[in-house]
């Protein structure tokens, strides 16, 4: 059957559509407005520029969800150390160089970091040390590398680093949740469950993924495993990050996901910050601890800062810092080398 249109009827529709809009518009006349909420604290940076060790800051222009570089910290003008840290402990960062400065008067405002997965820094140092964020290319070069002891052993046996390796706190897994956990996460065979949507660290640059691999597999074997990094992201309900410890807490919070194995230290810091984060403890006997290690870049520009940076690691003020986020000091056995 064919349709006829008539050419009369979408002005009608348009008339009936106007004075529709119209009686709606007069309805509402005198009622109060509700303003469109939006909490702009739930995006990086999370510190709101407290962790930014420049002295000198200009004009401030952060504007959340648009216009941020919350993982570059200091200035880059003529910094007296530069540290290239893996990003998950970005918020440890800051009290710890500051502590660091009350040591060293003459380093103070003089240092800059940069907190991006430790893959990534590999990446940027191959690349002359240049990043690109934004319309924004800068180049600095590192003085101290700091990652997984494996990940800083391996850069020395590369030659991009000197020895030695230096070890100083432990991590552990947690399953992050939002605050409430809605999905009802209890244990890591729980992020298996079809409709469980998950936000995971990406194998491809993100060191954390080889303990959480690892752990799902104490838990659930090669199936789980294959689940969460594999089934999931096929069909879309694993959604692998490229910064995990900025994505994770924030999908969560945008409710785009339910859960998301990141190191505990993570979830404290979001829990301490008010943000509506939770977190379910992973037993011991499933879970992963890594130990950080850190060490000096083969032609550092600052070496007497860079061991000294080395050298504050590994102290009492350091740790103490490092435990108010659920840190632990390396063991005896993992030495330096």
């Amino acid at each position: 059957m064919r349709l006829h249109r008539k050419p009369w009827l979408p002005a009608v529709l348009c008339v009936l559509g106007a004075s529709g809009f119209a009686a709606a518009q007069a309805a509402d006349t005198g009622k109060p407005v509700t303003a469109p909420r939006y909490n702009e604290t739930l995006y990086p940076p999370w510190s709101h520029g407290a962790n930014n060790p420049a002295l000198h800051k200009g004009l401030e222009f952060t504007i959340p969800e648009v216009d941020s570089m919350p993982d570059f910290h200091g200035s880059i003008n003529d910094p007296q150390l530069v540290i290239y840290v893996g990003g998950n402990y970005y918020f440890a960062m800051a009290p710890l160089v500051q502590a660091f400065e009350a040591e060293h008067p003459a380093l103070r405002g003089r240092i800059f970091y940069v907190t991006i997965p430790p893959g990534l820094l590999i990446k940027a140092m191959e690349q002359g040390n240049t990043f690109t964020s934004g319309n924004m290319t800068f180049t600095v070069a590192p003085d101290i590398y700091a990652a997984g002891l494996k990940k800083v052993k391996e850069q020395i046996a590369a030659g991009k680093l000197v020895a030695p390796a230096v070890p100083y706190v432990t991590n552990d897994l947690t399953i992050m949740v939002p605050r409430g956990n809605p999905a009802g996460i209890k244990t890591l065979n729980d992020l298996g469950r079809p409709g469980v949507r998950l936000v995971m660290p990406n194998p491809a640059w993100e060191g954390v993924s080889r303990q959480i691999e690892a752990s799902l597999r104490k838990a659930g074997g090669p199936a789980l495993e294959q689940t969460v990094y594999a089934t999931k992201v096929k069909d879309g309900q694993t959604v692998l990050t490229h910064i995990h410890h900025r994505q994770t807490p924030l999908f969560l919070m945008q409710g785009l996901g339910d859960a998301g194995i990141t190191w505990k230290s993570e979830a404290i810091f979001q829990e301490q910050a008010g943000h509506p984060i939770s977190h379910v403890d992973i037993p011991a006997q499933y879970n992963t601890t890594a130990i950080y290690g850190a060490a000096m870049v083969k032609g550092a520009a600052h070496p007497a800062a860079a061991r000294a940076w080395l050298e504050f690691l590994r102290s009492p003020a350091a740790l103490k810092i490092f435990e108010r986020y659920g840190f632990k000091a390396a063991p005896a056995s993992a030495t330096r080398e």
